[in-house]
């Protein structure tokens, strides 16, 4: 059974509405758009189900799409030093659900207000309007930013501090074109590069060093 992420329901329910109304009132092609626009909600809010790898030294895909960057960068906001980050983007055509990379406790989410430049733009990572979350875990920090674009104007993240997640649950969705930037401790060996494409729950985007901890 295909499931559909709540935060769609909204705007599938609308579109259906829509598709309804004019059919009712004007009975001709017309009804054909908002019928295309309902059968496209359908299909970007769809939350299939993902086989998350049994593996503890791995680190998850938070989100589907294509790899954007691959770099290392001092993350002064919340991490305070040197971290690898991997940037996500995630077009319209792309499962917008995002999932936990690792096992942990979420310590804080701030949502911080911004422009909508193009997600796939160095400068939205750190512009546009974006909502970061610091997932504690037994290898130390992780920092994973929702980045909304030009498209999406909203990130949703389901958690507050003190839930715990476990890899690959779900922990929010971005509507409509995004991206996700994961900052990850440099115990991690990356081992995706630009233009690879992830699933969320299920691709392996890096790899913790032997014996890494916090």
């Amino acid at each position: 059974m295909i499931k559909f992420a709540p935060e769609g329901l909204p705007f599938i329910a609308g579109a259906a509405a829509v598709t309804v109304a004019v059919l009712a009132a004007l009975r001709n092609w017309i009804a054909f758009i908002p019928f295309v626009i309902t059968l496209f909600m359908f299909y970007f809010f769809r939350d299939p189900e993902r086989a998350t790898p049994v593996d503890a030294g791995a680190v998850i895909s938070p989100a589907d799409g294509r790899i954007l960057l691959v770099t290392e960068v001092k993350e002064e906001e919340f991490i305070g030093k040197e971290v690898r980050k991997i940037s996500i983007f995630m077009s319209p055509l792309n499962v917008h659900v995002n999932r936990a990379p690792y096992d942990g406790e979420v310590v804080s989410v701030k949502h911080t207000p911004g422009s909508f430049k193009k997600a796939f733009l160095d400068e939205a990572s750190l512009h546009n309007d974006n909502i970061a979350m610091v997932l504690r875990t037994t290898k130390g920090d992780i920092l994973l930013r929702q980045i909304a674009g030009s498209i999406a104007r909203r990130a949703v993240c389901r958690v507050k501090p003190g839930d715990a997640l476990k890899q690959g649950q779900r922990y929010g969705i971005i509507k409509f074109s995004s991206r996700v930037d994961i900052y990850l401790p440099l115990s991690a060996k990356v081992i995706v590069k630009p233009e690879d494409k992830v699933l969320s729950g299920e691709t392996v985007i890096a790899r913790w060093d032997e014996g890494a901890a916090k």
